[in-house]
């Protein structure tokens, strides 16, 4: 196990996983898969642990956004398919085969360019067709068609699956998503009327998992409510079931001081008490994550809550305590103590973006810690694993 020397972490409650996934599992039909998203480190969570735990909840396939992340996954020891959304190298497709790892296709002339490359084991190729996020695929169904052909031509090739991505599932008006779901729709039929199976076909995130899953074809790629949180605030009221949320992160007290009326805080003395205070010091800073955009944000000590003043520093900050407390004492800056609560919502309004975010955002200098059944199953920090 490996171990951390500072007093901020973040846990990460695979409890908490396991139930966001066990729940999407009974609500969908047994013959949709889940395809569990762990780029970006699982959102912040912690790539590995958050993987095993989805597939034991009832996830049949990861999602990584690069080569590297696949890779990662594989020499932690996951075995499970692996699917590489984002572009991965012309080159580096032999790779992905002999790791097992299916790759997004969608131009021909990087299929032109892998065939001519020594491939001894399949090279498993989802096909990704554009209707409308206009990020990643082809928006031409003459070349879909010229794509599909060239692989099932190729002996080193198999057709693994077929999908898209909606840019607007999580907001309530569904004008657009519906025009997107009508082009994929046609991509599929005409697919499916001039080729041999596609074992998987795929074109809905989580938003459209939990509001429309008589849209997803046979797979669902559960992303950002498997850690939890809602795909959007708007569609808050509209989830068929309640996601728990897994992230919190907690510090505790280093310093604690009274200080007097005038007396100011931080660099460029942006808060001065108007009364004696008592301030106390938090390990926390910028370069964790805690951007200096937080410096009003409230956080919660003792159970009740209390604000940070002065700009937040690279590695700390302040907040103004209602009375003196002891040097570490936990401070939560995202989840519960007691009666109060700070969500990942919350802390995403006040710096005017989305929840997906906020853990992501949070540092590889802040180690972070799987909690199981009340007990630690395992610690990651990057700074230090290697020691």
């Amino acid at each position: 196990m490996s171990h951390f020397y500072r007093d901020t972490w973040v846990e990460v409650s695979l409890n908490n996983i396991y139930e966001n996934v066990s729940k999407m599992r009974e609500y969908l039909d047994d013959s949709t898969r889940i395809i569990a998203v762990v780029k970006a480190n699982a959102y912040g969570h912690g790539d590995l642990g958050v993987a095993r735990v989805a597939i034991e909840a009832g996830a049949s396939l990861l999602a990584v956004a690069f080569l590297d992340e696949a890779l990662s996954l594989r020499r932690g020891g996951i075995t499970e398919p692996i699917l590489v959304l984002g572009v991965t190298r012309p080159e580096d497709a032999v790779i992905c085969a002999e790791q097992n790892l299916s790759v997004t296709v969608f131009h021909e002339e990087w299929l032109k360019q892998v065939k001519d490359l020594q491939i001894e084991k399949p090279l498993k190729i989802h096909v990704k067709y554009d209707t409308g996020m206009n990020r990643l695929g082809t928006t031409s169904l003459d070349e879909l068609h010229c794509i599909i052909k060239i692989i099932e031509k190729h002996p080193s090739f198999s057709l693994e699956g077929l999908f898209t991505h909606f840019a607007t599932a999580d907001e309530l008006e569904t004008d657009y998503f519906d025009q997107q779901f009508l082009r994929f729709q046609e991509a599929v039929n005409s697919v499916v009327q001039k080729t041999a199976n596609i074992p998987i076909i795929h074109c809905g995130n989580s938003a459209t998992g939990l509001r429309f899953p008589e849209k997803l074809f046979n797979a669902v790629r559960m992303g950002i409510s498997m850690y939890g949180l809602s795909p959007s605030m708007e569609m808050q009221h509209l989830l068929p079931f309640e996601l728990k949320q897994a992230f919190s992160l907690h510090s505790k007290i280093s310093h604690v001081k009274k200080i007097k009326a005038g007396e100011s805080v931080s660099y460029g003395a942006t808060y001065t008490s108007e009364q004696e205070e008592w301030i106390a010091t938090v390990p926390v800073g910028y370069a964790d994550g805690w951007l200096r955009r937080l410096s009003n944000q409230e956080v919660l000590v003792n159970g009740k809550r209390t604000q940070i003043v002065g700009r937040i520093c690279m590695d700390q900050f302040m907040i103004r305590l209602p009375e003196k407390m002891d040097i570490g004492t936990r401070v939560t800056l995202i989840g519960e103590q007691g009666m109060e609560r700070i969500s990942i919502d919350e802390v995403a309004e006040e710096m005017d973006t989305i929840n997906y975010e906020i853990p992501c955002m949070i540092s590889y200098r802040v180690p972070r810690i799987h909690m199981k059944n009340g007990k630690i199953e395992h610690v990651i920090n990057p700074i230090i694993q290697n020691m």
